[in-house]
């Protein structure tokens, strides 16, 4: 099959419906409903949300105040706060999870600051002859916030983006050789397989009764008898999968049919364009430039 990129969009819906096996649980295959046109960042090209970012994120390594990262952190909060389909382990992880995360960081990196660097400042906390400046707590919530900032911004693209449309995306607008995108989007659709695969052979142990006790040896026993059932279905599922792109030529030809396009449209300009002058704005009002 080769030829010009192609849609059939027309002959097979974009986003098929999710409909639970026998199990209970979702196809893993089946994709996730459209999401409303409210959530813009989910309707982006998944090149766009890297290509916005990525400028920011490699300048945030360069920064030792603690404005500039704060002012990212609060951009990439508000893009995710309306632009995202956000769960409530998302939202937990947002205003949880990260704050306590960059919390526990800053503290820590505190603790590691030489005190003769920041013997000037004023002492913050005296325990026998160890000595907590402030200096030292801003340079440790400095770093902190660094990494805080970094890993916001890669997550307004990596909640709102799927792996198959990310190497879809990189295939049709970056011109990577089908041979290698198509295959990492085999190796990404293994990952959902294996889980619900997990969950028949769970379902199966108990039905046999051989669900155990309580406890953690009941539980690693639970696991080892999980694994070889496992991987005799991850290799039949390799199997199936190998014949299946044998059987439709794949790497015989140049090129390949599409059937799921991931335009490149208008809007993702913008969004791309509308990034990178915010972020400029941040660097310049907020970085403390030393020049001359």
């Amino acid at each position: 099959m080769s030829g010009p990129i192609t849609s059939d969009q027309g002959l097979v819906p974009r986003h098929p419906v999710v409909v639970p096996d026998a199990t209970g649980n979702r196809d893993p295959y089946a994709e996730a409903p459209p999401a409303p046109a409210r959530l813009y960042l989910q309707h982006l090209n998944p090149l766009t949300k890297v290509a916005g970012v990525l400028p920011a994120m490699v300048l945030l390594v360069f920064t030792r105040d603690l404005a500039t990262p704060l002012a990212f952190i609060a951009l990439s909060y508000a893009l995710m706060l309306t632009g995202a389909r956000l769960t409530r382990t998302v939202l937990l992880i947002l205003f949880v999870a990260l704050p306590l995360g960059v919390a526990a960081i800053g503290v820590g990196f505190s603790l590691w600051v030489d005190a003769a660097l920041v013997d000037s400042t004023p002492a913050m906390l005296t325990l026998g002859s160890w000595t907590l400046f402030a200096g030292a707590l801003e340079i440790g919530f400095a770093t902190a916030l660094r990494l805080g900032a970094i890993l916001s911004l890669a997550l307004i693209g990596g909640l709102t983006t799927t792996g198959p449309d990310l190497v879809r995306a990189g295939v049709q607008q970056l011109r990577i050789p089908y041979r290698i995108g198509y295959t990492a989007l085999a190796a990404y659709r293994f990952v959902p397989r294996f889980g619900h695969e997990l969950s028949l052979i769970r379902a199966a142990h108990r039905v046999r009764g051989r669900h155990g006790g309580r406890g953690p040896f009941a539980r690693l026993a639970r696991g080892w008898g999980y694994m070889v059932p496992l991987l005799v279905s991850s290799i039949r599922h390799a199997e199936r999968v190998a014949l299946a792109m044998d059987s439709r030529a794949f790497g015989a030809y140049p090129t390949r049919t599409e059937r799921h396009l991931v335009p490149f449209r208008a809007r993702d300009t913008v969004f791309i364009v509308a990034c990178i002058v915010a972020s400029a704005a941040i660097f310049v009002g907020l970085f403390p430039w030393q020049l001359g």
